[in-house]
């Protein structure tokens, strides 16, 4: 099915929530909210991005309502992931007026665990996919590289491309593709992406984790590139109603779109309180 076909399937719209923060609704039933994952621009996605977004979200648009929301535009300098969290949970309130399901994945799911966290009263049942407490050295390092050349009007996309790429030829190969793909994916707003990441470089929930009182399901990829096995593990271990699944043999994006992640966090949300 094309693009076209699978939106109008899925009835896609578009909106703003409090704080101007943007998202696509898609799909039929209960709400959930899914948080999005790391993008060039606090925005709706375009083109392949949109259509690779509602594609990959799609098996669980035939259970949910899916609201794919974005951080807010303008994200001042210094705005720190607890500032971003009570953001979504007014969004949040004022659009639902209950809590509703969380579904976050990677970035997303940094903002999801804060949010958890500092405002549990809006999140119903927790979802995080191929995130943790708090991010590995290593990925703050490329994340900050990357925010900080694409501030400075650089190509950047490289240095996420080839994070936690082992062999070293693959990871030229992948550096070079990603050099050459950078000015098609270049954030308009280079300002919001490092006001992001400089939040998420900060953001540790090591001591916070049993604050999340909602029901929570962690996944994850046995080959996770940003996140060492022992940050999932630690994540699930820490909330006190939590689970963890970990796909063997599966990568960070890998794991979103693994054969039982639409199924397992169906069951996982619709089981019964």
């Amino acid at each position: 099915m094309g693009r076209a076909g699978l939106e109008r399937e899925l009835d896609v719209s578009e909106g703003v929530l409090e704080h101007r923060m943007p998202y696509l609704a898609f799909g039929s039933g209960p709400a959930l909210v899914f948080l999005r994952w790391f993008t060039p621009d606090h925005a709706n996605p375009r083109g392949w991005l949109r259509s690779s977004e509602i594609k990959t979200m799609a098996p669980l648009a035939r259970h949910f309502r899916v609201y794919a929301v974005n951080r807010a535009p303008g994200m001042a300098v210094g705005t720190s992931m607890a500032d971003i969290a009570r953001e979504h949970a007014e969004a949040l309130d004022a659009e639902f007026g209950a809590p509703v399901d969380v579904l976050g994945i990677s970035s997303g799911g940094s903002v999801a665990l804060q949010l958890a966290a500092d405002h549990p009263s809006a999140v119903r049942r927790l979802v995080i996919a191929s995130s943790a407490y708090r991010l590995d050295p290593s990925a703050r390092a490329s994340q900050m590289k990357y925010a900080q050349a694409a501030v400075a009007g650089k190509r950047a996309l490289h240095h996420l491309a080839t994070q936690g790429i082992q062999p070293p030829v693959k990871a030229r190969l992948v550096g070079v593709a990603a050099w050459l793909a950078d000015p098609l994916l270049r954030p308009k707003n280079p300002a919001d992406t490092l006001a992001f990441v400089h939040a998420e470089d900060a953001f540790d929930l090591t001591d916070r984790l049993a604050d999340i009182t909602a029901p929570t399901l962690v996944v994850a990829g046995e080959r996770d590139e940003f996140y060492d096995q022992s940050c999932f593990r630690y994540t699930a271990e820490g909330i006190p109603d939590s689970r963890l699944v970990i796909y063997p043999a599966t990568s960070h994006l890998g794991a979103i779109k693994h054969a039982r992640f639409a199924p397992d966090v169906t069951e996982f949300l619709s089981s019964p309180a």
